[in-house]
């Protein structure tokens, strides 16, 4: 995981809110930036990684601690 990958935790939101508050932080982003997404929300398992394909973004599981899920998704070039 990218260190200086700035961190959007988005524990305790529930779908669909998680993937609208990732895209609008990735609106926001240059190009080829990394951002670091927690949630725990059951359904950001599939919804994370398939709005990240739907966008044109890479996205990859960290890590699994409990109910949390921590992504690091690459903005698209």
């Amino acid at each position: 995981m990218q260190a200086d990958a700035p961190l959007l935790d988005l524990l305790g939101l529930r779908c669909p809110l998680p993937v609208m508050r990732m895209r609008a932080a990735l609106a926001e982003a240059a190009a080829g930036s990394r951002l670091v997404i927690r949630v725990n929300d059951p359904l950001a398992a599939v919804d994370i990684p398939h709005a990240c394909r739907e966008d044109g973004h890479a996205a990859r599981l960290v890590t699994r601690d409990g109910t949390a899920l921590t992504f690091e998704v690459r903005k698209r070039i």
